[in-house]
């Protein structure tokens, strides 16, 4: 496949990184292999009607049993590094305890595998597996979790730091407080609306204490990174400003503030309650990263509620632009991302260096294939917020590294097998592996980035 000339590479600096990823939950099965324990995500596929085509992700593509292939397509793609995530109920069963050796040792194998094909592992200890029995005891409500979750950091850290040593500790801790706990779209479909908000501070305090437990061990690189949105308001009123201000308090400031100002946006300024902070709580959560991961998939338009709703604001389509596969909830506006990351800039000066820790999009494909997927409307996608990625570099935003979502088609949470993000398609009854024409378009585009 020729050079990908249409994307302009001019402001990628010398050593930007591409990666990809995945998540344990979403590729690996092997759900009870070497004693995995059981997580929030295993009680929410066996509830009626949850998942979408009551898929339980199994086999899926089986990357427990799988990774060498999986290194083997990352070694192809030419990447940097792969960011994938340790199941927390694989190494800690129970959500305290010791640490389970044999899957402490799937890892191990698979980080051993990565240094041998030349490409950097990069761990994320969190991705949304939370053990059943912590989730018993209140889960991401009570304070303790985000002890248990240093417990568990420090496991991780004493058992594989020697081949792992840049990590993001948390992802996504807005999808866990407001999918998760606030109207149970996810695990572990909880509804307590506002009630929930205590579920941020306790995953930005987890997120805290396990950076000191990684840097305590040598961590090399640690991060945060949460999903953000450039909230758009749907008609140029008072009404509709402020409904777009309270959902970009929520999905966005109420997570990045106290991470990079160490203060929570005001929120009694919008009639939300105050967060349970303790004495040093924010010190912990502030303390300097090596960067901050951002994760990006479309733009947000927000419009006012109408006055009956328990929430102020409702999202509605963004205009004129097309959408994903996931509907037009999810619409294809590149242009978005670059005013984001500029936002950041203006806005944090005390702002690390940035990583684009997901970025992708699922189209309707075929459950089986025989050959490669002409999967163009990715590839359109992803030339896009690649070229709005360099727009942003140019514009003086220090942006180090760009992970493409996803390596393999996987396990889409509530969507089950319905959504596909990979660049390499995968048959989830037989786990079979075919690269789409995105995959080859992407390797292409590395190649060139370093010519």
């Amino acid at each position: 496949m020729a050079a990908p000339s249409s994307v302009n590479l001019s402001a990628f600096p010398a050593g930007f990184r591409w990666s990809a990823a995945t998540a344990a939950f979403q590729i690996e099965g092997a759900r009870t292999a070497d004693g995995r324990g059981r997580s929030i995500w295993d009680d929410f596929v066996e509830m009626p009607g949850a998942v979408r085509d009551g898929s339980t992700a199994e086999p899926g593509p089986d990357s427990y049993h799988r990774y060498a292939e999986d290194v083997d397509l990352l070694r192809t793609l030419g990447v940097d590094r792969y960011r994938f995530s340790i199941s927390w109920t694989r190494v800690q069963p129970g959500g305290t305890g010791e640490g389970n050796a044999a899957g402490l040792d799937y890892y191990r194998r698979l980080a051993d595998a990565l240094h041998a094909a030349g490409i950097t592992p990069f761990a994320t200890l969190y991705h949304w597996d939370l053990p059943v029995e912590l989730e018993a005891a209140g889960g991401w409500m009570n304070r303790d979790t985000a002890f248990r979750f240093a417990e568990y950091s420090a496991i991780v850290a004493d058992a594989l730091g020697d081949v792992i040593g840049h990590w993001y500790t948390l992802n996504e801790p807005v999808s866990t407080s407001l999918q998760g706990y606030a109207i149970g779209e996810l695990a572990p479909a909880r509804q307590e609306l506002f009630a929930s908000l205590p579920t941020v501070h306790h995953q930005l305090l987890a997120h805290g204490l396990a950076q000191r437990e990684l840097r305590e061990r040598g961590a090399t690189e640690v991060g945060i990174v949460n999903n953000h949105t450039l909230v758009l308001p749907a008609a140029q009123t008072e009404e509709d400003h402020t409904a777009a201000a309270i959902y970009d308090l929520l999905h966005n400031r109420i997570f990045a503030d106290p991470v990079l100002t160490g203060q929570y946006p005001p929120l009694e300024q919008f009639g939300l309650p105050p967060m349970p902070i303790e004495d040093g709580d924010l010190a912990l959560i502030s303390a300097p990263g090596d960067f901050y991961g951002i994760n990006f998939y479309n733009p947000t338009t927000v419009a006012a509620a109408p006055a009956e709703s328990p929430i102020p604001f409702d999202i509605v389509p963004t205009p004129g632009v097309p959408h994903t596969g996931f509907g037009d909830l999810w619409p294809i506006q590149p242009s978005a991302l670059r005013d984001m990351l500029i936002g950041f800039r203006d806005t944090y000066d005390a702002l690390p260096p940035i990583i684009i820790g997901e970025n992708g999009a699922s189209f309707p494909e075929p459950e089986h294939t025989d050959a490669a997927i002409s999967d163009a409307d990715r590839i359109g996608y992803l030339t896009g917020h690649i070229d709005a990625v360099g727009e942003a570099i140019a514009a003086g935003v220090d942006i180090r590294e760009y992970t493409v979502w996803s390596l393999l088609d996987n396990f889409e949470w509530a969507e089950g097998f319905t959504q596909r993000f990979g660049l390499v398609h995968v048959d989830m009854s037989t786990s079979q592996r075919t690269p789409k024409a995105s995959f080859d378009w992407f390797r292409a585009l590395i190649a060139e980035a370093r010519a």
